[in-house]
């Protein structure tokens, strides 16, 4: 795991400056059709205290700096993601506590302390899924709330062409390339690097978050169907969705 984690942190201090506030994973994108314009899971978030977990360069720590957050922290693995998020606050006026760490193990996070932990297409790195689950837990005040979104379960299971960037389909159909059972690590090729990952069931973030003193209160997942164009992408989002995002509080 220590291995895996390594080599992720390594594709992340590489590859920074390919991610940006041009991406699905930065508020109010919470994923591909998934929005916090029209789902509102934060609600107010005038004086309370928030964690991000996996920042990157910090466009979503501005978005809750623009409605008045009273604190602001974030940790993420990759030097040059905090790098960019620091000078990405400075230039907007803004203050965050960021902290370089695994998410399975941050230093210097309080415990009971946070209104609010949320992750924006970031948690599906975590080598440990109960264990980073139960430190989130900790952090978050009783009655806390934890949102985080990710890729659906069901979208690493279609094939995809990396050489062609593009999904494999055979007479309009997508074409199923591993089983939706298969959680075991492998390897995916990324912006001329590789990183490594799991592919977890739905069943397993759900049972995970009880087990650690979650409820969830809402979980989305969108299709494409109403994506104007008839890009290979928007044929694979009509037929399953490609993102998903829980809301869960700490008991």
């Amino acid at each position: 795991m220590k291995e895996i984690t390594q080599k992720n942190k390594e594709y992340w201090d590489t590859n920074a400056d390919l991610w940006d506030e041009t991406r699905t994973a930065v508020l109010p994108n919470l994923g591909v059709g998934l929005s916090e314009d029209e789902l509102h899971l934060f609600g107010d978030v005038a004086g309370k205290k928030l964690l991000e977990v996996g920042c990157g360069s910090g466009h979503s720590l501005k978005y809750h700096a623009d409605r008045n957050a009273a604190e602001l922290w974030a940790i993420d693995i990759s030097r040059s993601q905090l790098d960019k998020a620091e000078a990405y606050a400075k230039s907007h006026g803004y203050t965050a506590k960021l902290i370089c760490a695994p998410m399975e193990d941050a230093p210097g996070i309080p415990t009971d302390y946070f209104d609010i932990v949320y992750s924006i297409y970031a948690i599906g790195w975590t080598t440990d899924l109960e264990g980073t689950f139960r430190k989130i837990a900790s952090y978050l005040k009783p009655g806390g709330v934890f949102i985080f979104s990710w890729h659906h379960s069901l979208n690493y299971c279609v094939a995809w062409d990396p050489s062609q960037r593009k999904i494999v389909l055979e007479d309009d159909k997508l074409v199923m390339h591993r089983s939706y059972f298969d959680e075991s690590w492998f390897q995916m090729p990324a912006d001329g690097s590789e990183i490594t990952l799991c592919n977890r069931k739905i069943s397993t973030y759900i049972n995970a978050l009880a087990q650690v003193g979650f409820a969830v209160e809402q979980m989305h997942e969108l299709s494409g169907k109403d994506l104007p164009d008839d890009s290979d992408f928007t044929k694979k989002a009509k037929m399953l969705p490609i993102s998903v995002c829980f809301k869960a509080k700490k008991l």
